[in-house]
């Protein structure tokens, strides 16, 4: 009797840790969602050059992939809670920064960058471990499709509330308003934080042997230097895209209804391509998705109107959910059949976002380099024709990836399996 009450408790514990995760998780999409765009655009407003945008991203992404490092490492040797919390306290930290700096921000451009930076490494590293750990088998599929809801409407209600904040207030009031409800949401994330089961950490931190990985692994190799091209196209694109959908409206409601169209054609797509796209398809949807994000570029390449800018939305919103649900899938199996997966998760998780944040640092500093040299509007025009073939690079990687198969094809699997048997 005594065993099955305990049995109870501990289940009771699960559901209420997995409730308070999805809690925390939707109160870090709204958050995001609802302000993070706007930085861009309220740095923008200030200085109204490029350089100190892309300043500001590429500390984002110096600062991510370094503390990625650190929490990966911290995982392994403190609470994973601990790690969680360290996560959403920097990003209070960076909203509460705002505030305090106001209108001196594009100044302080590159350490707002870096502490929201920060808080992305550890956030998410101890998001997706706690995810691991906390969901099981028979409520993963739950949790994840809950997650997914949560984060769409963030995305989808978040930029369109801000936007029609800002637009009926005066001046930065709007901002430091829309700043301040992003402040209290994380600060409500970090307060669930304390009411979940705490996590003792275990094992050593062994980054270096699964970075060496990809010498002995193809398939790891492959996904790892596919990750740096995804990079490649994120890094500037992140920002430009916004700040083009400002310039041509001058209106923070028309860059909210962008996103809240974007958001939401995207989440329809990702439940349609979930249902239809099989695993033997892979390969030909990320290639197709590819092909889409590319063509997409001509779309405003050489004229750049809110019509025009609302197509591209219609195409990328298509084109991302065809890549993402397969690529995903596909990066962890890799990582499921590679070298100790079940012990080096976190290692896998951090060597993965370490290639991916290299790819947008290239991207930010090519940007930087080309508009120290060249007008603006050309450097844009040209990182959109070079970095954003990102993709079609990404299938260059994957498309020799093979996981499992007795396929003859499949060749390359068979010389990692013969690997293995000799270390």
């Amino acid at each position: 009797m005594q065993n099955i009450l305990q049995g109870f408790r501990d289940k009771l514990n699960i559901n209420k840790d997995l409730l308070l995760l999805l809690l925390i998780g939707g109160l870090y999409s709204l958050g995001i969602f609802l302000s993070n765009t706007f930085v861009n655009i309220y740095l923008w407003r200030q200085s109204g050059e490029f350089m100190t945008i892309a300043m500001y991203n590429l500390a984002i992404y110096l600062f991510q992939a370094v503390t990625f490092i650190l929490a990966g490492r911290l995982a392994k040797k403190v609470d994973r809670i601990i790690v969680l919390r360290l996560g959403v306290t920097f990003l209070s930290l960076f909203f509460l920064c705002v505030l305090f700096i106001g209108e001196a921000s594009s100044t302080y451009n590159f350490l707002l960058g870096s502490l929201l930076g920060i808080g992305y490494g550890f956030y998410w590293l101890a998001f997706n471990v706690l995810t691991f750990e906390i969901t099981e088998p028979d409520t993963r599929d739950f949790f994840n499709g809950f997650l997914g809801i949560l984060q769409s409407l963030g995305g989808m209600v978040g930029p369109i509330v801000a936007g029609i904040i800002i637009s009926r207030m005066n001046g930065s009031v709007g901002y430091t308003t829309i700043f301040t409800i992003s402040f209290i949401l994380f600060i409500l994330a970090v307060a669930c934080s304390f009411f979940i089961q705490r996590r003792k950490a275990e094992g050593s931190f062994f980054f270096k042997r699964v970075l060496m990985e990809r010498n002995r692994n193809k398939n790891w190799r492959r996904i790892l230097y596919a990750h740096v091209f995804q990079g490649l196209r994120e890094g500037v694109f992140v920002f430009v895209i916004s700040i083009w959908v400002f310039v041509v409206t001058q209106s923070e409601l028309a860059l909210g209804t962008f996103n809240l169209f974007l958001s939401g054609l995207s989440a329809v797509l990702y439940f349609v391509v979930t249902k239809f796209i099989k695993p033997a398809m892979r390969k030909k949807a990320i290639l197709l998705g590819a092909v889409l994000l590319y063509l997409s570029i001509f779309i405003i390449l050489f004229e750049v109107n809110y019509t025009l800018l609302m197509v591209y939305a219609v195409v990328i919103g298509i084109a991302y959910p065809i890549i993402n649900v397969p690529y995903i899938s596909l990066t962890y199996d890799v990582i499921g059949k590679a070298w100790k997966a079940g012990e080096m998760r976190i290692e896998y998780i951090v060597v993965r976002e370490l290639f991916l944040n290299i790819g947008r640092i290239i991207s930010v500093l090519a940007f930087i380099f080309l508009i120290s040299i060249v007008e603006p509007d050309f450097a844009v025009s040209i990182m959109f024709v070079i970095f954003g073939a990102g993709h079609l690079f990404v299938y260059f990687y994957i498309r020799n990836i093979y996981l499992g198969s007795s396929s003859k094809k499949e060749i390359l699997m068979k010389e990692q399996i013969t690997d293995e048997k000799n270390r």
